[in-house]
């Protein structure tokens, strides 16, 4: 240790004259192979996107505050998602779900209100698989048309196609009027006399009508005058709830507007199916494929195989599964490997919240990847909040070494508090350094949400949909999101610098991340010993190693939005040892603004000096 604490009396640089030898590490100079590199998601929500209507009022109409449409999204616009450093666009709410407005002249049905949550509805109550929003298109009637023109369009620009499927539940009033002639709608062959039956695609409560939850606390569309609301809502029998609850009138809580989908689970939670044999965790998919090979299963798996290899047939690449966990991990294997015989690259994704579940759906339903929200999500958010230090992260990550490819990392979705919001960091600038290592702490994909770049903060009450969340109920417009927009330019002509600012920060990082080979390979923490050992390393900051054959990288995240810190971090001596480093000078470089540091290596441990600002961030490269 006498050389480094000479080097800093010194204050020695790496010239010429220097006396210490300059090193740069070992490489293999073997024949390189191909590296997986980081996949990136943009998830926009589709009907919110293009919309350059700033009215905002709760519970306004389509007239009155504006819809997106398909069209919205030009080549300016598919390019500048690109070039935010993006490889896969998740377009939510695309399939026809059932909404608040009066398409009859096109043949669609008009729902009832008092099934459709808000005026715009729940994108996760789909009444026609085969066709998409009415909302969406220029013209309704060509609105398929004008969905596979997006997907020609983004697939131009570079990008990939992911768009929701939801298997546990359907629309109440599910009728698709686009239907391929061989199939028939779900629960049109159904039994209805008995609660369950195997090839029933619902489950029935004999006996019993539907009745409308009832609240004090809510009016369907706010108390509006509608025709259809009249308290009742045919469905006789009734059927159970979405969410699974077995009542003929759901509370108001429940997610009444749809309907479960019967995957053969007997009412008593067993399994009416043939299951995986032991030791199809570690198969392929194409053994899966074959195993399913004229095995009989129930009806709802065909049902919704079918509709994932329509959409794989119109180029859509990938999918994401709405609460897959509610569905049996044995319908996946069934449904991905069937998928990725047609598109072995298809992106499949999934909300899985049960981490004693994790392994199951993805060795065993051929998930790619799942959220990653009770572990990682829920620690940064905590750590933001006061609630916790950082260091759990590190666990997190031992814990899951041998599925951290596939643990999907978010900071914001459509379903949770803005990151930007006062409920989570309280800027979009505060959530920077959750956004660095959420992005760089592991080789699994990253996800961002549409105005997340900005620091939207979703401030806006849409009616149905509440402030810190952007509501996916209603219409209404996305602040931050439309002064990007600029009036469908897609320049960014009408943000503040500070919103410049942030976007460009998002640029740097996901554009590093696709490139960079070490962030699909090894990571060490280097938290504990600098914890332990480092004078002036606050709690609130966190530390880490990436590297692979042809990189190296030193993470340094400061979650404290007020407080600076200088100190020296210290690279263990194993750490050291790995790396092939010797005694000497090391240039590193921070990939996010450029600047330049040194890494002194003496006795066999590395010490880089750091000044941070509050919430900032450093991926020193060797």
């Amino acid at each position: 240790m006498k050389k480094i604490l000479l080097l800093a009396v010194l204050g020695l640089s790496l010239s010429a004259n220097a006396q210490v030898k300059k090193h740069k590490f070992n490489t293999n100079t073997k024949k390189a192979t191909i590296v997986e590199k980081k996949k990136v998601v943009y998830q926009v929500f589709t009907r919110l996107f293009g919309n350059k209507n700033t009215t905002n009022k709760p519970w306004g109409t389509i007239e009155e505050n504006g819809v997106g449409k398909f069209n919205d999204f030009t080549d300016k616009a598919l390019t500048e998602i690109k070039n935010l450093g993006i490889t896969h666009i998740w377009y939510t709410g695309v399939p026809h779900h059932a909404l608040i407005n009066d398409y009859t002249k096109y043949g669609i049905s008009n729902d009832d209100p008092e099934v459709v949550k808000g005026r715009a509805g729940s994108p996760y109550a789909v009444k026609d698989y085969y066709n998409v929003n009415p909302d969406l298109a220029v013209n309704p009637a060509k609105r398929l048309e004008e969905f596979e023109a997006l997907i020609a369009r983004t697939h131009k620009n570079g990008l990939k196609v992911i768009i929701d499927i939801v298997p546990n539940h359907i629309a109440r009033k599910y009728i698709s009027l686009s239907n391929p002639n061989e199939f028939n709608d779900f629960g049109a062959d159904d039994n209805t006399s008995v609660e369950y039956a195997r090839n029933n695609n619902f489950y029935y409560i004999p006996g019993q009508h539907f009745q409308v939850p009832t609240s004090e606390s809510y009016k369907p569309l706010n108390g509006e005058k509608n025709s259809l609301i009249d308290g009742t809502f045919d469905e006789n029998p009734a059927k159970w709830t979405g969410n699974g609850s077995r009542l003929a009138k759901p509370d108001i809580n429940d997610w009444y507007e749809t309907v479960k989908v019967n995957y053969g689970i007997r009412p008593d939670g067993s399994k009416d199916f043939p299951e995986l044999p032991e030791g199809f965790d570690k198969k392929s998919y194409k053994e899966h494929f074959d195993f399913w090979k004229n095995k009989d299963v129930p009806s709802s798996w065909k049902k919704f195989r079918d509709i994932a290899l329509y959409w794989t047939t119109k180029g859509v690449d990938g999918f994401r599964y709405d609460m897959a966990e509610m569905v049996p991990y044995e319908f996946w294997s069934y449904m991905n490997s069937a998928i990725k015989m047609k598109n072995p690259d298809a992106f499949l994704m999934a909300e899985v919240y049960n981490p004693n579940e994790y392994r199951n759906y993805i060795f065993k339903g051929k998930m790619d990847y799942l959220y990653d929200k009770v572990e990682t999500y829920d620690h940064l958010k905590a750590v933001m909040q006061g609630k916790t230090v950082p260091d759990g992260l590190s666990d997190i990550q031992y814990r899951n070494v041998d599925i951290a490819k596939n643990m999907l990392h978010f900071l914001d979705n459509h379903d949770e508090q803005r990151l930007a919001s006062p409920e989570f960091a309280g800027s979009g600038e505060k959530g920077k350094p959750l956004m660095v290592v959420s992005t760089t702490i592991s080789s699994s994909p990253t996800m961002i949400y549409f105005g997340q770049e900005v620091g939207e903060a979703g401030n806006e009450n849409g009616g149905f949909g509440m402030h810190s969340r952007t509501s996916i109920f209603d219409y209404v417009g996305v602040p931050n999101h439309q002064r990007w927009m600029n009036g469908g330019k897609f320049d960014g002509g009408q943000l503040s610098q500070s919103e410049k600012d942030l976007r460009d920060f998002y640029k740097r990082l996901l554009n590093f991340s696709l490139k960079s080979d070490a962030l699909m390979g090894q990571f060490q923490e280097i938290q504990g010993i600098n914890r332990q050992e480092t004078t002036n390393y606050d709690e609130k900051l966190y530390s880490y190693v990436r590297w692979s054959a042809t990189e190296k990288l030193i993470v340094v995240a400061n979650f404290s939005p007020d407080h600076s810190s200088t100190f020296d971090l210290k690279l263990p001596s194993d750490l050291v040892s790995k790396w092939h480093l010797h005694d000497g000078i090391y240039s590193v470089k921070d990939q996010l603004y450029g600047s330049t540091t040194t890494l002194y290596i003496a006795d066999g441990v590395g010490i880089i000096k750091v000044s941070i600002k509050g919430s900032e961030s450093f991926i020193f490269r060797l």
